[in-house]
């Protein structure tokens, strides 16, 4: 799929129009908007990846995970945005809402205690029984590295080398974990930009 093939992610997600000072503050970094474009269709809508059954990090499975990120950041529209564009691509809506509704409950459950990811910094285990070992270990690591960095470990990598997850699978996982909170933090960013008022953007 080429870069023109879909509009541009970060600009739907913000709300950008041609006329947006947004929009202008971006065509200054043209290069940056290609990147962030590639690097979504690169994760999401990978050539090697036509079918969930090509690849074991399937692209349901990413599309899931992307949407856990987000609800983990607090952004519930970013969230909403992976969950329909998932069950766009054949994804279970039923998972994918699940899955939302487990990094809402595990987001509140780590404000209210912050030693939510337990003794010894292991990850909350989301349910094995919903999600599947494999996809169920995706989204414990992500919540690690999300909002408990500090305490990753080399068995936390192990545990997913445990559910299937090859060494190519979780550089692939980790790049999508980085992405998803680029992402937020530049449409944030062109949100705060395009609500200043005009004065102050020209300024």
């Amino acid at each position: 799929m080429t870069i023109t093939s879909k509009p541009d992610v970060i600009d739907e997600l913000t709300g950008i129009r041609a006329v947006d000072a947004s929009d202008a503050e971006r065509g200054h970094r043209a290069q940056a908007r290609r990147h962030a474009q590639r690097s979504y269709l690169a994760l999401f809508e990978p050539a090697e990846a036509d079918s969930e059954d090509d690849t074991p990090f399937t692209v349901a499975e990413r599309f899931a995970v992307a949407a856990f990120v987000a609800r983990l950041h607090g952004q519930a529209g970013i969230a909403e945005f992976y969950r329909s564009e998932g069950a766009q691509r054949g994804a279970s809506t039923q998972r994918l809402e699940a899955v939302i509704a487990e990094a809402a409950a595990l987001a509140d459950g780590d404000a209210r205690s912050p030693g939510a990811a337990g003794p010894g910094g292991g990850a909350k285990q989301p349910r094995r029984t919903l999600f599947g070992a494999h996809l169920a270990a995706a989204l414990a690591h992500a919540h690690l590295i999300v909002l408990h960095p500090r305490n990753a470990k080399a068995e936390h990598l192990q545990a997913l080398l445990d559910a299937d997850w090859s060494a190519d699978d979780i550089v692939t996982l980790s790049q999508l974990v980085a992405f998803v909170a680029f992402q937020i933090r530049v449409v944030v960013g062109l949100r705060n930009l395009a609500a200043r008022p005009a004065s102050r953007v020209a300024a």
